[in-house]
């Protein structure tokens, strides 16, 4: 019954929340668990020992195991991204002249909502998650300028994830997990398309294994989500648009966490991630295949409060090869139009703060992070600049007064 009506509660907030900006910080448009409330204070880090449920649920599924009884979290991330275009050429093709502006996308919110229940299954211990996910976004705005040639694109993808883990011997856990996700896009032309929305599945399958009692290497593979917009793309007004092919990525990540420095206080962990925009329909003409390392640490100063931080470095996905045949305004278009895309920042830097039982039974969990101001220049004629900074929180209620079956 308890469980019910945790899922009630989870899809009114689904409902309530809906459809919101993308935010600042993904990996190309692909989120990880930055955004988690445990997590996201360490860099993102949560393949081997997660300290929030919802990373096992949107990584490592088998790490869900490490966890017991029932739990809600309610998390919510506020971002200011701060994204400049240089254009010093025209684009007579599209009404393109040259500008210097910031886009006008405002502050963005990116939710983060779960449910956990440990359960029994023919004598066997199953261990449940549900999350609805940001899993990736993007946005950009450039109509207040007339030289933009009515640029602004907007993408948004919310996942559906239930997940179950199962420990299979003492050392060795398994898990997997499901993703519906519906996906919004809108541009890059607003003069040339509208917004439409497609729902995708994608797998993701985990493993977490002990080497001891203080080391965790974990193990998580996601396949490909590819949507299909249909008449997206309006070239001549009055006529059916064309369809968009657009998805994320397969990715697989390992990952390490070490517990056995200063009493077993010091939670040590890296990950390493690796994006392959070759199987993500549109993407694998705008990037390259990305090398991700994340690093984190988190001490418990005592048993009520722990502090956190953490270190990312994610190569920069552009493929600058785009752009680079055919005609010369083909080419200025070509790289105009992978600028609206330009995640280009490789450098990430976080930090947060745990405290557990504010109140009997429920976790708070605050962190906040940025990606240093950095440029790219796409082509002879288009720069662009990008820095972006977050700052979010999360609340853990835990039912049964349990915490994790280990407190490694």
């Amino acid at each position: 019954m308890r469980l019910l009506t945790l899922l009630l509660l989870l899809a009114g907030c689904l409902i309530c929340v809906g459809p919101r900006d993308a935010w600042g910080q993904p990996y190309g448009v692909s989120g990880g668990n930055n955004l988690m409330p445990a997590s996201g204070g360490m860099g993102g880090t949560s393949v081997a020992r997660p300290q929030d449920f919802l990373s096992a649920v949107n990584f490592n599924p088998a790490a869900l195991t490490q966890y017991e009884g029932t739990q809600f979290t309610l998390a919510g991330t506020w971002a200011e991204p701060t994204f400049n275009i240089d254009q010093s050429a025209a684009i007579g093709s599209i009404g393109v002249s040259q500008f210097n502006a910031k886009s006008s996308t405002p502050g963005i919110l990116a939710p983060n909502i779960g449910v956990f229940q440990q359960t029994e299954v023919n004598g066997r211990d199953m261990h449940v998650g549900l999350a609805l996910i940001s899993a990736s976004g993007l946005g950009t705005n450039f109509l207040h300028m007339t030289q933009s040639g009515s640029a602004s694109s907007y993408l948004l993808v919310l996942e559906v994830a239930p997940s179950v883990g199962f420990q299979l011997t003492d050392d060795l856990a398994v898990g997997a997990g499901v993703f519906l996700g519906t996906a919004f896009l809108e541009g890059p032309y607003i003069a040339r398309s509208a917004m439409t929305n497609d729902y995708a599945l994608r797998a993701n399958v985990g493993l977490d294994y002990d080497v001891s009692d203080e080391t965790n290497l974990g193990f998580y593979w996601k396949t490909r989500q590819n949507f299909t917009f249909h008449n997206q793309e309006v070239l001549v007004p009055g006529t059916p648009g064309n369809d968009i092919h657009l998805g994320l990525p397969e990715q697989f990540g390992i990952g390490i966490a070490n517990s056995s420095l200063a009493d077993g206080r010091l939670l040590l962990a890296a990950d390493v991630l690796y994006l392959m925009w070759d199987t993500a329909d549109f993407w694998k003409n705008q990037y390259r295949n990305q090398w991700i390392l994340q690093l984190g640490m988190q001490y418990e100063v005592n048993d009520h409060f722990k502090i956190r931080a953490g270190y990312d470095f994610a190569e920069n996905p552009i493929d600058d090869n785009v752009g680079t045949t055919g005609n010369t305004q083909e080419n200025a278009l070509a790289k105009y139009t992978q600028a609206q895309f330009g995640v280009i920042n490789e450098n990430r830097f976080t930090f947060g703060v745990g405290a557990v039982d504010v109140l009997p039974g429920l976790d708070f969990d605050l962190f906040a992070g940025g990606m240093p101001r950095v440029s790219h220049n796409f082509g002879p004629s288009t720069i662009v600049n990008l820095e972006s900074y977050w700052i979010g929180a999360g609340l853990t209620w835990r039912f049964g007064d349990v915490y994790t079956i280990e407190r490694r």
